[in-house]
């Protein structure tokens, strides 16, 4: 379809002005031009601006940034490594500023065993984005582990756990390339969103509600007794 000016206002709720400074930017493509003053815009707009919102607002992009991203985009997701930047980013959640470590410095700065550190590792407990590269991150699962240990609580149950984690990866990794699969340059925008949303979004909603369903039914499973 086409749409005059105006008509793109209303759908995207984006001012006018807005819309021209992305053009400008190089974030839209040019407007089809009828006559000199006559200008028409596609879908693809409207997909692009609700794509360009969603990195601004929720991601926290920089035009350039999602400038470079629109100019890499395919139908790959390994490809398409800019498109996927900020998501990787944000799935590392290793804060902006943090300090960085060595295994060495890491394990002097907080004064870790070294057999301990082994063991977590080979574990899967501690998954450093990089062999060399530990931060607080890190050492705040350290400590959760030795607290762990401290009450006494099984080991196996922390081993459980990870081996959970990573076949829900496997799982969320099907499900994102099954969304790069159907991607076009008319749906990209609504399926990158779509892959954020279930990652960050709908992961939190599900974990933490069956989590309150069980602990409710053994709350009402003691009072009952």
């Amino acid at each position: 379809m086409e749409y005059k000016m105006s008509e793109m206002v209303a759908r995207t709720n984006v001012p006018k002005s807005t819309i021209l400074y992305y053009i400008r930017e190089g974030l839209l493509p040019e407007a089809k031009k009828l006559k000199s003053n006559v200008h028409r815009y596609g879908d693809e707009h409207i997909e692009l601006i609700g794509y360009i919102k969603y990195m601004q607002e929720e991601i926290g992009s920089t035009n350039e940034q999602i400038k470079f991203a629109l100019q890499n985009k395919n139908q790959s997701l390994s490809s398409s490594f800019s498109m996927i930047e900020p998501l990787m980013n944000t799935l590392s959640s290793i804060p902006i500023g943090a300090v960085h470590y060595t295994k060495e410095q890491f394990l002097k700065y907080y004064n870790i065993d070294s057999t301990f550190l082994e063991q977590l590792l080979n574990d899967g407990i501690l998954v450093p984005i990089h062999d060399e590269d530990f931060t607080e991150k890190e050492a705040s699962i350290v400590k959760l582990v030795l607290s762990f240990n401290a009450v006494g609580v099984d080991y196996s149950i922390i081993k459980s756990y990870v081996e959970h984690a990573k076949a829900l990866s496997e799982l969320e990794f099907k499900m994102q390339m099954q969304l790069c699969s159907v991607r076009s340059d008319e749906n990209f925008s609504m399926l990158w969103k779509i892959m954020f949303e279930s990652l960050f979004n709908a992961k939190e909603y599900l974990f933490n509600r069956y989590t309150y369903k069980v602990l409710l039914k053994s709350l009402k499973d003691e009072i009952s007794k």
